[in-house]
């Protein structure tokens, strides 16, 4: 049937398929969709062909590129100068080694995609498996020995169409985003920063705010998300570690699947469209993926509410400083089409609803310790305050204002241990 639809024998549509598939109706992205389901036929390979993600999303984004002028790439310079010079009297976290970076969109896909594949990975390796085990549980079973084939061909297929949707939402946010850390997630190298011009401009052309006042907001705000990354080595890992065991867990509802299918109308493919885009094919979430996504959602707003509260220290020379961070909190509240779209394709909403009130517990800690021992708390991950501590902030700041912490049991054994050796040893002596 596939091989009959790709070689434009039967009534399908291919720009309907498209559309329910999440993709535009462009004639031109219509075209490589039937070309890379055509290569996929034949391909012997397995997985989402990642590079194709990779091409789609820099053929979306070279479209609408346009080349920074000198003279702006100067200002972005000298606003990340200056930031580095304001974020030294706000913050204690560690500097960062490389020098910041102003990057085209498609210069930003191609830093970033290696990141964005990491996290849809356990996505698409479910969809791949819950499509196999469909066509095995409900092929007759005298077609058992062509299976094997067929479920290769559905693994093709569907790693096809997942890289391409892929591409489309990175290709779609590389038009959006202003710097490497605006996702809130660490896209980037460590202990890089960038920004990127075009969008930045974009960002601050409606408002009635000197252009360089906008720079300088945006650069300090890059370089605080970076500046911690680079400080708290730990964090990199255990956050990309946590939104892939989030998206490990999640399964295909197969009877749904199975239903779509026996009711698809090619002429008319918008409920099955709908069903993809809404998010009605991925089951409730299991105890474990709530309890694992209510952390996840825990630690980003405490690294978005840190910067928020970091970069208003370091801004406050700026006469415009507090009606650009409104701009920014709306911006993000708000969030964009492709947003929308990477949460519906790995599951994950990128803004985190208790961001305002884990600005307000780091702005109180702040006020009642000081920024030191405010930043010490990031030194490693059993300091790093709770969901409890962002709901109570008072009883986190009797804890660091009450000096060293309580050791726990392992702690006071050893303490103990040690003490009965240097109370021992002069009665050994004498």
């Amino acid at each position: 049937m596939l091989r009959e639809f790709l070689a434009g024998n039967t009534n399908i549509d291919p720009a309907k398929l498209a559309s329910a598939a999440g993709l535009p109706n462009d004639p031109e992205m219509v075209a490589q969709l039937i070309s890379q389901l055509q290569s996929a036929l034949e391909s012997s390979g397995e997985g989402v062909n990642w590079g194709l993600a990779l091409d789609q999303a820099k053929g979306i984004a070279s479209r609408t590129s346009v080349v920074s002028l000198p003279a702006e790439r100067s200002q972005l310079e000298q606003a990340f100068h200056v930031a580095s010079l304001w974020l030294d009297e706000a913050t204690y976290v560690s500097e960062l080694t490389a020098t910041p970076r102003l990057m085209s969109r498609s210069e930003w896909v191609i830093a970033t995609m290696s990141v964005w594949s990491q996290l849809a990975e356990p996505v698409a390796t479910s969809i791949a498996n819950s499509l196999t085990d469909v066509l095995r549980d409900q092929a007759p079973e005298e077609m058992s020995g062509v299976l094997e084939g067929a479920s290769q061909l559905m693994r093709n297929v569907g790693g096809t169409l997942f890289a391409m949707q892929l591409g489309q939402v990175v290709g779609q946010l590389s038009s959006e985003v202003v710097s490497g850390g605006d996702i809130g997630i660490p896209l980037l190298d460590e202990q890089q920063a960038a920004l990127v011009p075009q969008n930045v401009a974009e960002f601050g052309r409606d408002l009635d705010i000197p252009v360089d006042q906008v720079q300088l907001y945006l650069a300090v705000r890059e370089l605080a998300h970076a500046r911690l990354f680079r400080h708290a080595k730990w964090l990199r890992l255990q956050l990309l570690s946590s939104i892939t065991d989030f998206a490990r867990g999640i399964r295909i509802d197969t009877d749904r699947l199975e239903e779509l299918a026996e009711d698809f109308d090619p002429a008319n493919p918008e409920e099955l469209r709908d069903a993809m885009t809404s998010g009605a094919l991925i089951p409730p979430k299991t105890q474990d993926q709530l309890e694992a996504l209510a952390r996840l959602e825990t630690m980003l707003a405490l690294i978005e509410g840190w910067v928020d509260v970091v970069t208003s220290e370091a801004t406050h020379r700026l006469p415009k400083g507090d009606a650009i961070a409104e701009t920014v909190k709306r911006r993000r509240a708000s969030g964009g089409p492709a947003e929308s779209a990477f949460s519906t394709l790995v599951g994950l909403e990128l803004r985190p609803r208790r961001l305002r009130e884990a600005a307000q517990m780091w702005k109180s800690v702040t006020d009642a310790v000081g920024p030191e021992l405010r930043d010490s708390l990031w030194s490693q991950p059993d300091l790093i305050p709770t969901s409890d501590d962002i709901d109570n902030p008072a009883a986190l700041i009797a804890r660091l204002s009450g000096g060293a912490p309580e050791p726990d049991d392992i702690d006071q054994a050893i303490e103990d241990l040690l003490n009965d050796d240097t109370t021992d040893r002069p009665h050994e002596e004498g």
